[in-house]
């Protein structure tokens, strides 16, 4: 079964493109000194060259004084090609917002957010060009799928903020990444095996990895069941956001297609199986749309979907996208939701909307972007 085909019927293929070029970060810690010892020089300048790129964030090779001059150019040559070239970059939130669009090297389109807060920084990460659920008020579902993102692909677009960041290019000053959302371009359970080796290098200690905690990390989904399972296997205490936007069925059926696959109740059942194995809280993902799924009686059935459960609920004014007939709920309405939810008990937060300005809704900037 290939990684992008789940059980059943249901059949996730991204259309064939290029294949991109094999780079250290597609490997793990045994593959790349194996990789290393083809190239005729010995294992351990595999840690090193790790060392470099993930831990130092250095991207130059002529200044890897560890590493022999003649190695240097052997493992740049052949492990480490650029994957991401940036096209276009536009900041605000006085400079701590910069939203980035990056070309593959078959010339698709990708982006990253980095978002720096007070005590935190998160970058918002994608995991496929473009993306193949259809939600018809996602700017990137509206543009289709073009193919899933190599391991290396995903972490590359964390490392270009983590070297900003370092190098006080980011407003604020000097800082670190602390914090990952896979809710950037596409589903990322859709790319699984991608994703999960990709989050393997964020988490993992120098020299395998960039040593960020699987508790900083959060893997967002619309609800791809057999993927959700798995992942409760992983022994990765990511937190798990589903992107639920609705209650019932009837209404989830248009916003999310794939629910006419994998219907409400048996997303929230593998989502509370997640949180059993891993002890971790579930997100719920809930974009607010006016007239749409922001009203009342919808509030009282998710509360009572929710209440008792690991979970909180996320609730996201729409960032609508241009000419779309969707629109971000009232003020009221939202406030109604919110104080539904938290009478029934259910923890639930207003996401903080970011990047208004800049196209901030995904897929937005590159689908401007020639």
């Amino acid at each position: 079964m290939s990684s992008a085909q789940l059980p059943g019927e249901l059949v996730l293929e991204a259309p064939r493109r290029g294949r991109p070029p094999k780079h250290l970060l597609d490997l793990d810690a045994a593959e790349r000194r194996a990789a290393v010892v083809e190239l005729g020089l010995p294992a351990f300048r595999a840690d090193q060259v790790s060392r470099q790129w993930l831990t130092r964030l250095s991207d130059e090779p002529d200044t890897w004084s560890d590493v022999p001059a003649a190695a240097r150019t052997a493992i740049k040559d052949s492990l480490l090609p650029t994957v991401l070239t940036p096209v276009r970059a536009i900041s605000c939130d006085e400079g701590q917002t910069v939203k980035t669009v990056w070309r593959l090297h078959d010339g698709a389109l990708v982006e990253s957010v980095l978002m720096r807060y007070p005590g935190r920084v998160t970058m918002c990460i994608s995991s496929q060009a473009g993306c193949g659920m259809n939600c018809p008020f996602c700017a990137t579902g509206q543009g289709g799928l073009q193919r899933n993102m190599s391991t290396a692909e995903i972490v590359e677009q964390v490392l270009a903020g983590a070297r900003s960041l370092e190098r006080d290019e980011i407003a604020g000053g000097p800082g670190r990444v602390s914090n990952i959302v896979f809710m950037g371009m596409g589903e990322p359970m859709a790319n699984y095996r991608s994703v999960i080796a990709a989050i393997r290098r964020i988490n993992d200690p120098s020299p395998g990895g960039m040593g960020i905690g699987a508790r900083g990390i959060t893997l967002s989904t619309v609800g791809l069941v057999p993927r959700m399972r798995e992942l409760a296997d992983e022994g990765l205490p990511v937190t798990l956001a589903v992107s639920l936007h609705a209650p019932d069925d009837e209404l989830r059926n248009t916003l999310v297609p794939i629910n006419t696959r994998y219907p409400v109740q048996e997303v929230l059942d593998a989502a509370w199986e997640y949180a059993d194995k891993t002890h971790r809280r579930v997100s719920i993902e809930y974009a607010l749309i006016k007239g749409v799924n922001d009203q009342a009686f919808r509030a009282e059935k998710l509360a009572r979907l929710l209440e008792g459960e690991l979970v909180h609920v996320n609730l996201i004014p729409l960032n609508p996208t241009p000419g779309s007939k969707w629109t971000a709920s009232l003020p009221r309405d939202e406030a109604a939701f919110v104080r539904i939810l938290r009478n029934r008990g259910v923890q639930v937060t207003v996401r903080d909307t970011r990047g208004r300005e800049i196209d901030g809704a995904c897929g937005q900037l590159a689908a401007s972007t020639d």
